[in-house]
């Protein structure tokens, strides 16, 4: 028997104080309608305002509580990192501290992951939240989905379910929080989307703003490359490259000819334009190259590919069949030289002749094929 719980709530808070008691609260009555056994794991990421003790009092009364608390503010992709490398459930909610998302969902994903998928991500349909945050959040989440195809709603719902397989492959850090179900495609993981009651902020203020739409922009190019180019960077570097590069020599191009029919070509921006995306082509092809080079000695296996299951036989089956010794195999010939035609000692082809050798013993020549003879 399992003495491990079945389900993890994964919480990280920043300065949260006076939600903690009733997000706790609803966390644990949802948990119990549940019947299923939990664990409750917050992430104190570097609270300043008495979070840390809120949760240590919880951490000391309820024993399904854990606490693990940040020196500084490290970003919620490091909570979620710390999370996920302690919780001990078998399927992983997280979830934000603020009281926006309702507890009373948590059935709603556990079912979903129950019945087959890998990572179920949280759509908030209808958002209480100020018109700044919405219209930005909108246009980030039409890119992310275009660009990822990962045809998703909201990538930056915190609300989420997860199996314990899942998390284990997922590497997050930077901002990698907001894509983790592109990350978790990539692997090839079933993700699914469910719609949840989002509700107003009753506590507190929000901790992003707008510059959290062009970091989120950047992270999206990073993610790009290290899931479709991860392997393959000189196709991520080399594109816009030869894009650029072949507008510079169309531009050079055009100018030589008229430099051909005797027309002054020194003095016209063209020519600084057509040097110019020239040279930047080349340092973008030359960077994918670097790259190819770095992936050659760094990646992993973990990294190409992912694996859900391996079935084989029993041990003592194996050991059966395998009871016989096998032979100790010879070493390897000298290598041949580039001239060297590598045939069988069984049968040697001569082109000149067209006569097959076989075990020493000429053969008659084979006759042509059909369509020699058409």
């Amino acid at each position: 028997m399992s003495h491990q719980p079945y389900i993890s709530i994964l919480i990280p808070l920043y300065d949260e104080l006076r939600s903690i008691p009733e997000m706790h609260s609803q966390v644990t009555d949802a948990c119990v309608r549940l019947g299923r056994s939990y664990e409750i794991l917050w992430i104190d990421d570097g609270s300043r305002d008495g979070s840390a003790h809120a949760l240590d009092d919880l951490a000391a009364r309820d024993p399904r509580t854990r606490v693990v608390h940040f020196r500084r503010n490290f970003g919620k992709s490091s909570a979620l990192a710390a999370g996920f490398e302690r919780v001990r459930g078998q399927i992983v909610v997280t979830m934000d501290a603020d009281l926006q998302d309702d507890p009373a969902m948590i059935d709603d994903f556990v079912k979903r992951i129950e019945a087959g998928a890998d990572l179920v991500s949280g759509w908030k349909k209808r958002r209480h939240d100020p018109l700044d945050k919405t219209l930005p959040s909108r246009l980030f989440n039409a890119v992310v989905s275009r660009l990822s195809g990962v045809r998703l709603h909201d990538f930056n719902c915190g609300f989420k379910a997860y199996r314990a397989d899942c998390v284990r492959e997922l590497a997050v850090y930077g901002g990698f929080h907001r894509f983790l179900p592109v990350l978790a495609h990539h692997k090839g993981f079933r993700v699914e989307e469910l719609i949840v009651k989002h509700r107003a902020r009753k506590h507190g203020k929000s901790k992003y703003g707008v510059k959290r739409m062009f970091d989120g922009f950047m992270d999206l190019l990073t993610v790009l490359l290290v899931t479709r180019y991860r392997t393959r960077p000189l196709h991520f570097f080399g594109i816009p490259g030869m894009v650029l590069g072949g507008l510079g020599v169309l531009i050079l191009i055009y100018l030589s000819f008229l430099w051909l029919f005797g027309y002054a070509i020194g003095e016209r921006p063209l020519l600084t334009l057509g040097v110019l995306l020239t040279i930047v082509a080349m340092q973008f092809i030359g960077v994918g190259l670097l790259g190819e080079l770095l992936v050659r000695t760094t990646i992993r296996s973990q990294e190409v590919f992912s694996i859900r299951d391996e079935r084989e036989a029993p041990a003592a089956t194996r050991a059966a069949i395998y009871a016989q010794p096998s032979p100790q195999l010879g070493p390897s010939a000298p290598p041949m030289s580039g001239r060297e035609l590598p045939v069988s000692a069984a049968e040697e082809i001569s082109e000149d002749a067209r006569t097959v050798t076989v075990a020493g013993k000429p053969n008659q020549p084979s006759p042509p094929s059909p369509a020699a003879r058409r």
